[in-house]
């Protein structure tokens, strides 16, 4: 069996790094929604907040930490391979100055037509009164986000390549925290001056998004940049990010208008709908983002210096080791949060507003989603693999398909399952999108370790049946500590995952994971020297 990649370990540092950061953010974040699900439950709020919300998310995916980010960071990785270091941050300055200048226009307009755009997102709002308007409210004070998070994307492309992944990664979590802490402070202080309280959080929305940016700054100075004005649009960095940017906002649009059909389609299931898939998507999101958002950071300047330097070979190496460290991470997530989704959202959100329904409708649609988990994750790595290869086109088609898809799930299946449709949609979707990118980059690469990807993911499914068995057997043994008072179902719930991830990790090191293998190997001589 093939071994895995040189640049493997390499990788699984960086990305263990970048997790443990993500992993701060997206506890963080976790408690941002309960806070959510205390204060405003399910309904009239926080819908309205949701939506909001997702208008400046649907633009930065679009511009901001998608399609910029994969864009920039392929160009500056082989900039940077390449040139000297004044040529490669004159790149930086330029790539800042004109985002800063386009999306700041961009807010503006939508500013301008928020009312418009909320109608479009969500029609069904229209039937509820003043649930249009306070949504275009939020909307203005949370879009200069956008811009925010579109130069902290560029600020932490800069940072990836000097192999700096740490602070960046941890950059989220001031987000949370200034959402968190400002957010909550006025939720309280508003409603004396006869504000809404969701208008607290939105401002500590955008209070987060400034902290994000700022917090990377200090160690992007370290790194010896220093931004200059300048504004040269004939740049050939600038047009080249441009470019890969293009068709990539085509893709990334497709994938924003499969949002905008859930979102639309939620509304029109009853009060609740639109709050529930999102405590549900924030929830999966966790593993997504240490496992396959983690990796996808690390790998995106191995991949950009591997073509800068014509090692194809190196390529297809890199990605099949790192498509095996995904799945490993990702399938066992996905069986445990289908197993065990209904104790952990009703201790994480079952408390004030949010009653015993909404932790069932909420955990019927994590188990849909997490269906879909390791394909969401993966994509994140087969999609950088197109940008180093300078191929857009492929990721952009598959997108449109999955438009399609989700489109015909939907109609199909909406009436008899309801919300539970959007959530088992984009599982479906996504794993429609895994097969096809992997396919059309196999053969794109003239072939990649498909056999060894086969032996990884033998040992996988055998490692999560035994972790499985696990799961079952304490459900069974602690089930009066499930349905009893929060500490014990807290005490039951932290037994059994670590039950499981400790008979997962035994079960993948005996049967010899290569990737597992070769770092726990280089973990023991370290700790032999030291």
């Amino acid at each position: 069996m093939k071994k895995p990649a040189k640049d493997s370990s390499k990788i699984a540092k960086s990305a263990g790094v970048v997790g443990i950061a993500v992993m701060f953010s997206r506890v963080l974040g976790l408690i941002r929604e309960q806070i959510f699900a205390g204060l405003f439950g399910a309904g009239f709020a926080y819908d309205a907040f949701v939506v909001a919300f997702r208008i400046p998310n649907l633009l930065r995916d679009l511009f901001g930490e998608g399609a910029l980010s994969a864009a920039f960071v392929t160009v500056f990785s082989q900039y940077d391979e390449r040139y000297d270091a004044e040529q490669t941050y004159r790149l930086a300055s330029n790539v800042l100055s004109f985002f800063a200048v386009f999306i700041s226009i961009l807010v503006l307009i939508a500013s301008l037509f928020a009312e418009n755009i909320v109608t479009l997102l969500a029609p069904g709002f229209n039937s509820i009164p003043g649930k249009v308007e306070l949504t275009a409210t939020l909307t203005r004070i949370m879009l200069p986000f956008l811009l925010l998070i579109s130069l902290s994307a560029v600020v932490m492309g800069m940072l990836n390549t000097r192999g700096r992944f740490f602070i960046p990664s941890l950059a989220s979590s001031f987000f949370n925290l200034g959402s968190i802490v400002g957010g909550l402070s006025l939720v309280y202080i508003l409603p004396h001056y006869g504000i809404e309280p969701i208008i607290g959080m939105a401002i500590g929305t955008l209070t987060g998004g400034l902290l994000q940016l700022l917090i990377q700054l200090p160690t992007l100075r370290r790194t010896g940049f220093r931004y200059r004005p300048q504004l040269n649009l004939k740049d050939p960095g600038l047009i080249r990010v441009l470019k890969l940017m293009i068709p990539a906002t085509i893709g990334l649009s497709a994938v924003q208008l499969n949002i905008f059909i859930n979102t639309n389609f939620a509304a029109s299931c009853g009060e609740g709908s639109v709050s529930w898939l999102n405590y549900a998507f924030r929830l999966v999101q966790l593993p997504i983002g240490m496992f396959g958002v983690a990796l996808s950071i690390a790998v995106l300047p191995v991949f950009g210096r591997l073509t800068a330097n014509r090692d194809i070979s190196g390529l297809k190496e890199t990605l099949a080791s790192s498509l095996s460290m995904v799945f490993c991470l990702t399938i066992p997530a996905a069986a445990g949060l289908i197993m065990l989704a209904d104790p952990i959202i009703g201790i994480i959100f079952e408390r004030g507003a949010f009653t015993s329904a909404d932790t069932s409708a909420t955990a019927h649609a994590l188990s849909f989603y997490a269906i879909g988990l390791f394909a969401y994750s993966a994509n994140k790595l087969l999609v950088p693999a197109f940008y180093a290869l300078d191929d857009t086109k492929y990721p952009v088609m598959g997108s449109f398909l999955s438009v399609a898809i989700n489109i015909a799930f939907i109609h199909f299946t909406i009436s008899s399952l309801q919300h539970l449709s959007i959530a088992l949609s984009t599982s479906v979707t996504m794993l429609f999108n895994f097969l096809f990118l992997s396919t059309v980059l196999y053969i794109k690469l003239k072939g990649f370790s498909v056999s060894y990807l086969v032996g990884a993911l033998g040992k996988i499914f055998l490692s999560t049946a035994a972790m499985i068995l696990i799961i079952y057997l304490a459900k069974t043994i602690m089930s009066n500590w499930f349905s009893n008072t929060l500490l014990y179902q807290i005490t039951a719930l932290v037994i059994t995952i670590s039950c499981a991830v400790a008979i997962y990790g035994s079960s993948l090191y005996l049967l010899k994971l290569q990737e597992l293998v070769e770092l726990t190997s280089k973990f023991k001589s370290r700790f032999s020297r030291s």
